[in-house]
């Protein structure tokens, strides 16, 4: 059977779902073989989890510097792993520095790029989304190791437990005159919300919110939910809310189990970030609103009185926490 490389997306202690995701779809195309980017130890503590997911051999690519710098020692670690293991292809997130890394990759390599993927079968055949959305293609490569960038919340995470061999990658020096060096971290306000691209349920306000403290009954249905809070751009760009949350073509890329959208027309920059999502359900005053073509059930009304009663109806369902 083949190997296929994923990169662990992580935070040093924690491996994210989206690699889960990764690992499935990598056994429709053969063996996973997990690559850990990281400070010494990292991959001792994500092996397991890894494994319980289906990662047969852990590849790890521990440095000093491996955290200091953005995007290059992603890419070298894989590059030394595809010399190592002659994959059939290499999958990262398609998130914003899986595909930095993504492209770096496949230019190095002189291989194929595919990205924006929401699925693949077992031929290496892929469906994409392209033109901010507009269009949904089948796609494959036509020479060398294909790099795919998956969506996340394409692929539903499985359970597939196997014993895990970690080899060590050795990380040549990080140019520092070539590369983005990070000079401070700090955490995201998220609260005890579950982070947008990995959240089963998002809900997102848009311009008809009408300003941030209108954003409360996005948060209340979220927070009922279990879920995530998004927004579109045009919210992003009044400061409604932050841009970390935006959802779109210039923000984050979703494809939760539920997307809610409230107040949002649907401009195609937003459509192309969460079209993907399994059930969409749009709330907005205006009937020939475009989110309402893509939306699965559709509420024409005032988000500030269908959302709280929503809210109260997922609370009572729900029962005390």
């Amino acid at each position: 059977m083949p190997d296929v490389l994923v990169l662990v997306d992580h935070d040093g202690e924690r491996v994210h779902k989206s690699t889960y995701e990764l690992l499935a779809a990598a056994r429709r195309l053969g063996e996973p073989i997990a690559v850990v980017v990281g400070t010494p130890g990292t991959s001792a503590r994500l092996r397991d989890s890894l494994a319980l997911h289906g990662a047969t051999v852990v590849h790890a690519a521990e440095s000093t510097e491996a955290g200091e710098f953005l995007g290059s020692p992603a890419v070298d670690a894989l590059q030394l792993a595809v010399r190592a293991v002659s994959p059939t292809a290499v999958l990262v997130s398609a998130t914003t520095d899986g595909k930095e890394v993504a492209g770096r990759l496949a230019a190095r390599l002189d291989t194929a790029l595919l990205t924006d993927v929401v699925d693949l079968d077992s031929s290496g055949t892929v469906t994409q989304i392209v033109f901010g959305g507009a269009y949904t293609v089948r796609s494959e490569a036509t020479h060398g190791v294909p790099v795919i960038a998956l969506r996340p919340g394409s692929f539903e995470p499985e359970h597939h437990p196997v014993g895990a061999v970690q080899h060590e990658l050795a990380l040549p020096p990080v140019d520092p005159t070539a590369s983005a060096r990070v000079t401070a971290r700090r955490a995201a306000l998220a609260g005890d919300r579950p982070p947008l691209t990995e959240a089963s349920v998002v809900v997102s306000g848009g311009r008809g919110v009408a300003g941030a403290d209108g954003f409360k009954v996005v948060e209340e249905l979220a927070d009922a939910l279990g879920g995530a809070v998004g927004a579109s751009r045009a919210a992003v760009d009044a400061g409604y809310y932050p841009h970390q949350y935006q959802v779109g073509q210039t923000g984050k890329s979703v494809s939760p189990q539920l997307y809610i959208a409230l107040g949002i027309s649907g401009a195609i920059q937003h459509l192309a970030g969460m079209q993907t999502s399994k059930t969409i359900v749009a709330v907005n005053k205006d009937p020939e609103a475009p989110i309402f073509g893509v939306a699965d059930y559709g509420v024409v009304g005032d988000l500030f009185s269908v959302a709280p009663q929503l809210t109260r109806e997922v609370s009572a369902r729900r029962g005390p926490a």
